[in-house]
């Protein structure tokens, strides 16, 4: 029987397996790679029991070794956690058929993996077929400026047959070698933070998420935030529908009692208490209202843009213009730019950066088209590059103002590690970065641009003694009144409401 798992001031880590997505072309072979595995002498535990939209699957290579697969068919759900920044993925194995070309969807999940910045294995498949060339293959990455290490280069690379089980060892040798080397570790004390797989909602069940954990521990009757969705965790099933007390991280579980469902890919924090989730939670919505999203997301400073074309000469005379617009006017942040259609994939980046899409003698396709209408995502498309041109200086001239949360921000400081102080707790050891500390005023505490707690700043302190203010460049404690989840990174801002109206 599982017991809940206590978390306590003592920090500690330990190693989690590591989550592994495979991608590529629907007819290169990758579910009979996953067939193959599963077939395989390796012991393993599947995870088909918690949806039927997602594979999910357990590899136990040994008593030290195991590893978790997540296979997403038309990768829905890793297209999402790419854009919305999240990377519960650890490694992607692209796998690619030697005996075709290196098609679009493959050169998406390449560019996909390494926008995430997690290390990318590439498996050689077909190479029992007599039309197999697989240095054909490696010179189609070489020119893309993806080196194999056959060829001197950074990338692992694996020639297997997914059909006849040639290779797959030495893969899962490769890919266990690659986690080796993240030495991937996770706090048990912390409360959890992870990504939402997939969500759905039954008459039965109420809403319900597959999720994954990657730090942290995640307990029965835990309070989760997942944007602006919430709840108590009522229930958590494993993948034979088995209750469990508590959830590890890279095990993806089934979860009961939210109350709405949340996208693909949004990441979720656990909390202890629901007063802990209403204070985020109101402090993130008192956020989004400031947010002036009315013609373009965009950030304060820059109109963010993604361009698409229909040819590669069109490509470069829109950003030859758009850089002599920003030449002039330093306000545009080029964010991506490719040939094709605009399709879902530029509407999650540009929800990610709050940008402008722009296309030139492109289409939209109709499921792009309602995703941007959904999120509020404008759309542009032109024939002629001066009406462009046009439109763009119009935004940036009538985006120019923007609201400001009315804050008076006292100072920054960065979290170098953790003590125990008796009867106080853990106390997190600070350098201020910006300006000043300030005992008694309002502090956040921010992880990756993401607020996680929200309080005052009732204990500071200088060489252990009791301090009103530390200014920058100095050493301090700072203690957050029943929050522990803390982690070495983290900034930490003293700021005050400032209730004067701000013109």
């Amino acid at each position: 029987m599982t017991k809940k798992i206590r978390r306590n001031n003592k920090k500690a880590s330990l190693s989690r397996d590591p989550v592994i997505i495979l991608l590529g072309h629907v007819d290169h072979g990758k579910t009979s790679l996953l067939d193959y595995i599963k077939r395989s002498k390796v012991n393993y535990e599947e995870y088909g029991g918690i949806t039927q939209n997602i594979g999910v699957y357990k590899v136990n290579i040994n008593k030290n070794n195991s590893l978790t697969f997540l296979d997403t068919p038309g990768h829905e759900a890793f297209m999402a956690m790419r854009y919305r920044g999240t990377q519960i993925t650890d490694i992607a194995v692209v796998v690619i058929a030697t005996d075709e070309d290196i098609m679009q969807p493959v050169k998406d999940a390449i560019n996909n993996a390494k926008s995430v910045g997690i290390p990318i294995i590439f498996a050689f498949n077909k190479i029992d077929k007599n039309n197999s060339d697989i240095d054909k293959i490696r010179r189609k990455l070489a020119e893309r400026n993806i080196l194999v290490e056959e060829w001197c280069g950074a990338y692992q690379s694996q020639e297997i047959s997914a059909k006849y089980g040639i290779g797959i060892d030495k893969l899962i040798e490769k890919i266990i070698l690659e986690a080796e080397l993240l030495d991937l570790k996770y706090s048990p004390e912390n409360f959890a933070v992870g990504s939402i797989i997939e969500s759905s909602l039954n008459k039965e069940n109420g809403y319900t998420a597959t999720i994954i954990i990657k730090d942290g521990i995640l307990n029965l009757g835990d309070y989760i935030l997942v944007g602006e969705i919430f709840g108590k965790v009522i229930k958590i099933l494993d993948e034979r529908g088995n209750q469990l007390k508590y959830v590890r991280p890279s095990r993806p579980v089934l979860i009961f009692g939210l109350n709405g469902a949340p996208n693909a890919g949004d990441i979720f924090h656990s909390y202890k208490t629901e007063k802990e989730l209403k204070k985020i939670f109101s402090y993130q919505k008192e956020q989004d209202h400031t947010s002036d999203v009315k013609d373009v997301k965009q950030d304060q400073e820059k109109l963010n843009l993604i361009i698409k074309a229909d040819l590669n000469g069109s490509l470069e005379a829109l950003t030859e213009s758009l850089e002599k617009i920003s030449r002039n006017n330093k306000k545009i942040n080029l964010i991506y730019k490719s040939i094709g259609n605009i399709n879902e994939s530029d509407v999650l980046l540009a929800d990610t950066y709050k940008a402008m899409i722009v296309g030139f003698k492109v289409k939209i396709s109709s499921a792009a088209q309602k995703l941007a209408n959904n999120n509020n995502i404008l759309i542009k498309v032109y024939n002629i590059i001066y009406k462009m041109e046009k439109k763009i200086k119009y935004f940036l001239s009538n985006n120019a103002k923007s609201s400001k949360r009315e804050e008076l921000i006292y100072g920054r400081a960065k979290i170098k590690n953790f003590f125990t102080i008796r009867k106080l707790g853990i106390v997190a050891g600070c350098i201020v970065l910006e300006g000043k500390m300030v005992r008694n005023s309002t502090i956040k505490l921010k992880r990756d641009d993401k607020i996680l707690y929200v309080g005052q700043l009732n204990s500071l302190k200088s060489f252990k003694k009791d301090v009103k203010v530390v200014k920058k460049g100095s050493e301090c404690g700072i203690n957050l009144t029943n929050f522990n989840n803390l982690k070495i990174g983290d900034i930490i801002e003293s700021y005050k409401e400032n209730h004067n109206h701000l013109r």
